[in-house]
């Protein structure tokens, strides 16, 4: 009786120990997954905007120090001479791109010309185009660290993935998207989360109508508006922490 006892116990640990190993070898196929996505299998799809981006380098180069705006086209569409008239703006903004787009072509888009501060906003293509959350964050994280390269004080600031009208069906994985990028910027001094999240929203916990134009998903000045306000307070006492570090 005892010789069975002992059998089965036996079988017992023997089961427990290839549940293990078998829950590490999922938990390592799954971060195997999350490399960071391949931003040369689209580079082809930038040409025209890339070479649009060297022709104005070439004609009226940014100066060392500015603030460069880089990511899809909630930047492309932010008209930043209008909305920071006395700040050294300088649009990278390009329609339809991802996190990964600008991992790819961040020397040409903010290494080389040595901003104080990078503004980024991206992810909100990725998870329309069916990219999971875990995978946008770990291309956001794949984005400073390829900029830390070159840049490793420069501060980033990073505003969430919007909420939308068009997009609202994607509102569970984009909240989770944030969460992941946050956490990620409150352990770091260097990053910067902006949540606009909460102003964007109405009484009935939606996207506020009047924030974006027809399509539901490109934003109306209103919709600036929100941004500038959360985000230029930040850029006055960045830019003062580096005028004071500089004297």
């Amino acid at each position: 009786m005892s010789h069975s006892f002992d059998q089965v116990k036996t079988r017992i640990v023997c089961l427990l120990v290839l549940a293990a190993l078998a829950a590490g070898a999922k938990c390592a196929a799954a971060k195997e997954v999350l490399a960071p996505t391949d931003g040369a299998r689209r580079a082809k799809t930038w040409a025209k905007e890339m070479a649009a981006f060297e022709k104005q380098d070439a004609a009226a180069p940014p100066a060392p120090g500015s603030i460069i705006f880089v990511g899809s086209s909630s930047i492309r569409m932010w008209n930043l001479d209008k909305w920071f008239p006395d700040l050294p703006v300088v649009n990278r903004g390009f329609g339809g791109s991802t996190i990964a787009d600008s991992v790819y072509f961040a020397d040409t888009l903010v290494i080389k010309h040595n901003p104080s501060v990078i503004v980024f906003y991206a992810g909100d293509n990725d998870l329309a185009g069916g990219m999971s959350p875990e995978q946008v964050h770990r291309d956001f994280q794949e984005f400073v660290s390829v900029v830390r390269e070159s840049l490793p004080e420069t501060p980033i600031a990073y505003v969430a993935v919007k909420p939308s009208i068009a997009r609202w069906k994607l509102a569970d994985e984009i909240q989770a998207a944030n969460a992941l990028i946050a956490a990620d910027c409150a352990e770091d001094d260097t990053l910067m989360f902006l949540d606009v999240w909460p102003p964007m929203l109405g009484a009935d916990g939606k996207p506020k109508q009047e924030l974006f134009l027809a399509d539901g998903l490109h934003m109306s000045d209103a919709g600036y508006q929100i941004w500038v306000d959360m985000l230029r307070p930040q850029l006055d006492k960045l830019l003062a922490a580096s005028g004071d570090a500089q004297e």
